[in-house]
């Protein structure tokens, strides 16, 4: 269950990063509600999976989705550059994932 609480909040993680992006500095008001109600989501279910994973890959895990979630999103939503070697960094983040979960005792 805590594994499935992570991809929950990086997920949020991911919402509440591409919504800042529309609260032009916090002054469009549905926008801003909806970034800092996927601030709390997102913390929210990492604070209930660090009860369970160790915090140091949880943490790592939360920011690596987020971080590849903003990086697609930026991608397909706001047609950020999608050259080879962007990809593949995006790739190299994808591996550190996977490899922390495959090598997580819990």
């Amino acid at each position: 269950m805590a594994w499935i609480q992570l991809v929950i909040a990086g997920l949020f993680e991911v919402v509440w990063a591409t919504s800042l992006k529309y609260t032009e500095g916090f002054t469009k008001l549905l926008p801003s509600i909806i970034t800092i109600a996927g601030m709390v989501i997102s913390f929210y279910f990492l604070s209930s999976a660090i009860k369970t994973l160790p915090m140091g890959t949880a943490y790592a895990i939360w920011t690596g989705i987020g971080a590849l979630g903003a990086v697609l999103v930026g991608i397909i939503v706001f047609n950020e550059p999608k050259d080879a070697m962007r990809l593949v960094f995006a790739g190299f983040i994808l591996v550190g994932i996977i490899g922390l979960k495959v090598t997580s005792s819990e």
